[in-house]
């Protein structure tokens, strides 16, 4: 055979491998963004108990257990979390509820707790909004739950007069007068209630206030080129404090309270954290969401919120955008913030202020 055909043999092999190579090239830079390996561990060591420069990190960790992410400069001290502890108050107040209060027919009657605890209504809503009973121990002259055990000389019941469903109707009113009648009945006991006009009317009002002042915020995060794994997600967004929800596509900064809501919330598509194989799982887009009045203004949340979005963009090569898919404005950020300020000085002012269990159940 002559050297021109093994030339164009050698050609065509050529020209195959390449185009391989090139579909392989694609393939590979298509594909999700994968989560690095760990970096391999002294086996004595504990997780967590040293920063990167060897130091013990005991001291910095919160409350929760949860120690503050290693961002370098990114998180000063103004930013940790510092916030001294509340005098706990009652469950009820009369700035959020409708009272209605309980007193024995015979003046020295006393209930014990266990036969609060037998009459109370099997629900603990009306309607849409929350019902809650409390008892006054003389023992420690203090509303509390009722308990087995404890004595009271009187009870109040209270259904909370908004939240997020919308204001007390009169419906929901006048459930939640036959529901604590059937109590106080069950108790032997003599029920007085406000007057069903001016609490609906006072219910409107805190409606109104709520709708006002009511802000949820979010920061999106978008691929630029390469989509990414849910394994890529969780470990970036751990890098800055996250740890992984109850629901699949979702991850929290936790309050280093226990029990109180989380800081932020990162959320992703849920499908693709269910995927059979996440591996394979395209993840182009990104949620940081912020819940302004669960959470205490002291952590800074939304200077928080967009440092940890700056961050993720950089180390993961997104960009930040708003729900339209433009890029985020830094001016329009700064005025958000001088929003933010005015908004809990409000609260302030109503014994709202964001983070407290007013605030949270006002909001719920």
């Amino acid at each position: 055979m002559s050297d021109f055909y093994w030339g164009l043999v050698a050609l065509g092999i050529a020209v195959v491998l390449g185009m391989q190579l090139h579909g392989w090239w694609m393939t590979r830079r298509g594909a999700p963004r994968q989560a690095e390996p760990e970096p391999a561990q002294d086996p004595g060591a504990i997780p967590g108990r040293h920063s990167a420069d060897g130091t013990d990190r005991a001291d910095a960790t919160d409350d929760g257990g949860h120690s503050d992410p290693e961002l370098g400069t990114l998180f000063d001290g103004a930013t940790r979390f510092m916030v001294p502890e509340s005098p706990r108050r009652p469950a009820m107040d009369v700035l959020i509820d409708v009272i209605a209060t309980i007193e024995p027919e015979m003046p020295d009657n006393v209930w014990s707790g266990t036969s609060v605890l037998a009459a109370l209504p099997a629900t603990s809503r009306v309607g849409s909004k929350p019902y809650a009973v409390e008892g006054f121990n003389p023992a420690t002259s203090s509303w509390e739950a009722p308990a087995a055990g404890s004595r009271y000389i009187a009870l109040q019941a209270g259904v909370q007069m908004a939240n997020r469903s919308g204001p007390l109707s009169e419906i929901e009113f006048s459930d939640f007068v036959v529901k604590t009648q059937a109590l106080a009945d069950q108790l032997d006991g003599v029920v007085e209630f406000p007057e069903m006009a001016d609490e609906v009317a006072r219910a409107r009002e805190l409606d109104a206030f709520a709708s006002q002042y009511d802000a949820q915020l979010s920061l999106n995060l978008r691929a630029k080129q390469a989509a990414w794994s849910p394994g890529y997600v969780h470990q970036n967004a751990a890098r800055v404090g996250f740890v992984a929800g109850q629901l699949p596509g979702r991850m929290v900064l936790p309050n280093p309270k226990e029990g109180l809501p989380p800081v932020l919330v990162l959320t992703f598509d849920p499908q693709a954290a269910m995927a059979e194989d996440p591996d394979q799982s395209a993840i182009r887009d990104l949620k940081i969401l912020l819940d302004v009045p669960h959470v205490d203004s002291s952590f800074q949340p939304f200077e928080r919120m967009v440092r940890i979005a700056t961050s993720l963009a950089q180390e993961m090569d997104g960009a930040m955008v708003d729900d339209s898919g433009q890029a985020l404005n830094p001016k329009a950020m700064e005025s958000i913030s001088r929003d933010l300020v005015d908004l809990y000085r409000v609260l302030d002012e109503r014994d709202l202020a964001a983070g407290s269990p007013l605030a949270r159940r006002l909001f719920a």
